[in-house]
């Protein structure tokens, strides 16, 4: 472990993030592989059900940097996907029946095509995500985007730690409370969150330390009383998102030493119905580069889409990729423990 530690100091490397992981595993005597567990209960090789969500990482510049954060973004990181990868985008989901596309990063609002694609997507009527920090529409250059995104019908998902001010100033950084507060009021002026807008404003809680999330519906109700008694908010969705052992939390388990225990955890929750619900089934993710993986952590990772399957946009085939293998490893029990996990929140 030292000698990779060594050669990483960041952890930052694809290839030594998957070292340590397997290498971990090994260390706790894990007799299971998440190959493995997939073929015990029948699921081996992983297959979709259908590519249903184009979710698209439009670049990992952030105006944040957040301690968990699994694409390692932030201010200096220049990965911008350019205008012509996103028309490769447009291409692929032009008569296609993909209903859903995602728009994440970084903070995919600093993408400076953003508002261009958002367009093209809504005039093709497909349903458009935008996961949003809030802090960014808190800021001059940007703060057009929530009346921008409500008269495109775009919804908004987008990250808050807790529901109090120590804890999510402790992951995200001083101050970043109050400028959330503030940036959920305008969207709530505006429609978000409220019923019967059909603007949908959903949050986003990931564990701040190494464990699993907390039962969803019943955090859900915990944030809604907080924030509306506190605050006067409302939202619609609150959704759990387990945290995998890549980028910046797997450092953090590695330099708190709580890597062996959180694997352990995440190995001994598996659950075989979460697993048959994992977004991988019906979702492809596009890297900011154009290239093709079967879900937002094998981006990170560097694991792109193959067995036979095309793996760059430029190249879309949807029938061979509804027919691809899923491309897993040790890191994939991070979506089976417990209720699972996705970019939807829990899945049983």
């Amino acid at each position: 472990m030292k000698s990779l530690l060594a050669q990483s100091h960041s952890l930052s490397d694809p290839n030594v993030q998957l070292d340590v992981i397997n290498n971990h595993n090994e260390t706790i005597k894990s007799l299971d592989k998440f190959e493995s567990k997939l073929d015990d209960i029948g699921l081996f090789p992983l297959k979709p059900t259908g590519i249903e969500i184009f979710q698209i990482n439009v670049g990992y510049m952030c105006n944040m940097t957040c301690k968990h954060c699994h694409v390692d973004a932030g201010p200096d990181r220049k990965e911008i996907m350019t205008k012509e990868t996103l028309q490769h985008c447009l291409e692929a989901l032009m008569d296609s029946e993909i209903e859903t596309v995602d728009l994440t990063g970084g903070a995919p609002e600093m993408n400076p095509h953003f508002r261009w694609f958002v367009d093209e997507v809504a005039k093709m009527d497909k349903q458009i995500i935008v996961r949003s920090n809030l802090t960014i529409l808190d800021t001059r250059k940007f703060e057009d985007l929530p009346k921008f995104m409500a008269d495109r019908g775009v919804e908004i998902t987008c990250s808050l730690p807790f529901y109090s001010k120590r804890r999510t100033d402790s992951q995200r950084g001083e101050g970043t409370y109050d400028r959330s507060m503030n940036v959920l009021k305008i969207l709530n002026e505006i429609g978000y969150g409220k019923a019967g807008t059909g603007l949908l404003l959903n949050l986003v809680y990931n564990p701040v330390g190494a464990f699993l999330p907390p039962d969803q519906e019943s955090l859900k109700q915990d944030y809604k009383e907080r924030l509306w008694n506190d605050h006067g908010i409302e939202f619609n969705d609150l959704f759990t998102i387990t945290n995998l052992p890549i980028s910046r939390y797997l450092n953090f388990l590695v330099m708190s030493g709580n890597l062996e225990e959180y694997m352990k955890k995440l190995i001994t929750s598996f659950n075989p119905s979460a697993a048959m619900g994992v977004m991988c089934r019906n979702t492809i993710s596009i890297g900011w580069d154009g290239s093709l993986y079967d879900c937002d952590f094998n981006q990170m990772l560097q694991m792109r889409t193959n067995h036979g399957s095309p793996d760059h946009i430029k190249n879309w085939d949807l029938k061979k990729l509804n027919s691809r293998e899923i491309v897993v490893n040790q890191h994939c029990y991070g979506c089976t423990a417990g209720a699972g996990s996705s970019c939807g929140g829990a899945v049983t």
